[in-house]
């Protein structure tokens, strides 16, 4: 048994709660949109299993927060942050974007790929019309599995590796963030 020293303690959600998530998500969007008719960021915390709220989410989504801002101001896109929230189904946040739709996925696949805690992190874009833009859009590769080197979605799908595995993987990612499993133990810095 791994220990994960706290960082998965939180209330399960029920698969309802989980389908009624996504469609408040799909409606704030849509809201931005027709209000905003830019681009759209989701921001939420890749969290397998039944707890989606806990320390861990919180730390990756407060750090996820302040990067996504940052990385804006970098290449001078302006943006306006339109909903954030911990729900007990995951904290996520929605961004309307003043950039192409192109310009935006390349930038959050970036941040996914080269941020410490990038791999964590969900950065879903969509176009001023709504649809997803995906990597293979782009003609970039899938994103790879957190615990092997296979695309993310096929392990997902198969269910390849156990739960315990992934939360151990996603706990040794921000204890090296950290500095290290000494540091790894305070999970509120």
């Amino acid at each position: 048994m791994v220990d994960l020293d706290g960082w998965l303690v939180g209330d399960a959600v029920a698969l309802p709660a989980m389908l009624a998530a996504r469609e408040a998500r799909v409606r704030r969007r849509e809201d931005g949109l027709a209000h905003y008719r830019q681009p759209t960021l989701t921001l939420s915390v890749v969290m397998p299993g039944p707890v989606k709220l806990c320390p861990l989410t919180s730390l990756l989504f407060e750090e996820a927060l302040k990067a996504v801002p940052q990385a804006f101001a970098v290449r001078g896109i302006a943006f306006e942050m339109l909903w954030s929230g911990s729900p007990a189904t995951g904290p996520e946040a929605l961004f309307a974007v003043d950039t192409g739709v192109e310009d935006l996925k390349r930038a959050m696949v970036t941040l996914e790929e080269t941020h410490p805690l990038g791999r964590l992190w969900d950065l879903d874009v969509h176009r001023a019309d709504g649809r997803s833009i995906s990597r293979r859009d782009l003609g970039l590769a899938p994103r790879c599995c957190l615990v092997c080197d296979e695309p993310a979605h096929a392990c997902a799908r198969s269910r390849r590796h156990e739960l315990e595995e992934v939360w151990s993987t996603m706990v040794r990612l921000v204890r090296a963030w950290q500095g290290g499993a000494e540091k790894g133990a305070d999970i509120s810095s």
